[in-house]
């Protein structure tokens, strides 16, 4: 790993992202070692306006929160694709939900397209479940934190009772990532 992984997950409000991004950072720096912090925002609408979060991992201190040469970014809808794909460094990865973004736009990214929402609703009977998918799948991905230490962060974060659910969810995203 460099020394500053920047990670940016965008969407609409409503999707999850803030709870993914806190999910990663805790995977990083509780159960991994490392440092890590999150930060995010989102329109005024809230729920259904754009929001992003961005996670930024690194084995050395953390002088700025956000992120600005990013390495991965999630998509998860056309307005978000279309907005950060330009913030994405030459070489970095963009991951995009192929249900939700009907064009996207090839760049000096690695483009991988994924049925995300799809496969929260058809595999987990969710859509709800979206950003648990993508967690699995961007952990498969890029590889910046374990899926067992994931797992273990996800488990404490998620609301009692749900725990069954998002563990397939997110088993679900690391399958599809394969």
């Amino acid at each position: 790993m460099s020394s500053r992984y920047e990670i940016r997950l965008s969407g609409s409000g409503g999707q999850g992202l803030i709870l993914l991004g806190i999910i990663l950072g805790e995977t990083a720096s509780i159960y991994e070692n490392k440092n890590a912090v999150q930060s995010q925002s989102y329109g005024p609408e809230a729920r259904g306006g754009m929001s992003k979060s961005d996670v930024i991992i690194s084995d050395e201190e953390i002088d700025y929160p956000k992120a600005y040469n990013v390495d991965f970014l999630l998509a998860l809808t056309q307005q978000s694709f279309d907005r950060y794909t330009r913030e994405v460094k030459k070489g970095g990865i963009v991951l995009y939900d192929s249900t939700l973004v009907h064009s996207p736009r090839e760049g000096d990214y690695r483009l991988i397209g994924l049925p995300l929402n799809d496969t929260a609703i058809k595999d987990i009977g969710k859509s709800m479940v979206i950003n648990i998918v993508s967690l699995g799948a961007i952990v498969k991905i890029s590889n910046i934190v374990t899926i067992e230490n994931t797992e273990k962060a996800l488990l404490k974060r998620v609301p009692k009772g749900t725990e069954e659910l998002n563990k397939k969810a997110f088993y679900a995203g690391v399958n599809l990532a394969k």
